[in-house]
């Protein structure tokens, strides 16, 4: 039996998340279901794309990952997909959310669904589409005539290994960046709203009010304030960039 990971732009206010979790509960009720990201990057594809991949490494191998990061939902910009990637499933538009995941798979195959429900809802996919979908993978249940092979658009374009810009802010203000650790060397100092943000292995190796930088419990590049929040005390945000002294 596996576990199901719900990796959303929704929010922990409002039914949304709610809604999924029921769907869930009743295609598969012995299925765990972790809310893994109820506050990923709200209606930003590419940069959940980053944070999807690298918490990916963290969970078990036999997770599938329920993704909602929607923007076009119930137009013919994205289909909605299945996506095998060395043996871990994930359920989602195919919008550039699985990019990340895809390129750094060994191998993989991706699955439209065709199935549809009697009740399928314009603008919530995540619940009518995606959540039953991802009952069925994660408790065994035949999918006979629900998915069929194809061919992502998206697949077809590279994107960079490692994105040198904010993907995500954390509740403390820290700002985790798309770049892994394996990217940096130690000794370089990043730049980012007009600051200056040299190494350190973790927060207390440096004095409170101090900007630094470390490679964070999930193998990502973040910048932060030793007892401070990044995000109040410099305005730095989703999208912004990050570059480095002697770049280029």
């Amino acid at each position: 039996m596996s576990m199901i990971a719900l990796f959303t732009d929704f929010g922990l206010n409002g039914p949304y998340v709610g809604q999924m979790q029921a769907v869930v509960y009743h295609h598969a009720p012995a299925t765990a279901v972790v809310n893994l990201f109820a506050d990923a990057p709200v209606f930003n594809p590419r940069a959940a794309a980053y944070l999807l991949a690298a918490f990916r490494a963290y969970m078990p191998p036999d997770t599938v990952f329920l993704c909602v990061v929607d923007p076009g939902v119930g137009t013919a910009a994205r289909i909605p997909v299945a996506l095998c990637a060395d043996g871990t499933w994930f359920v989602g538009p195919d919008n550039g959310l699985f990019q990340i995941v895809r390129q750094r798979a060994t191998q993989y195959r991706q699955m439209e669904i065709v199935w549809r429900p009697a009740r399928l809802s314009d603008s919530f996919h995540g619940r009518d589409l995606f959540a039953p979908i991802a009952a069925w993978i994660a408790s065994g249940a035949s999918l006979d005539g629900k998915l069929a092979p194809a061919q992502s658009a998206a697949a077809t374009e590279r994107w960079p290994d490692d994105l040198a810009a904010i993907i995500y802010i954390d509740h403390y203000g820290n700002a985790v960046t798309g770049l892994r650790g394996t990217a940096l060397d130690v000794g370089q100092v990043l730049l980012a709203r007009g600051r200056k943000w040299k190494y350190a292995r973790t927060f207390g190796e440096v004095t409170a009010g101090e900007c630094f930088w470390y490679v964070n419990a999930n193998g990502l590049v973040e910048l932060a304030i030793n007892h401070g929040s990044a995000a109040h005390t410099t305005g730095i945000q989703v999208g912004d960039d990050v570059d480095w002294e002697g770049k280029g």
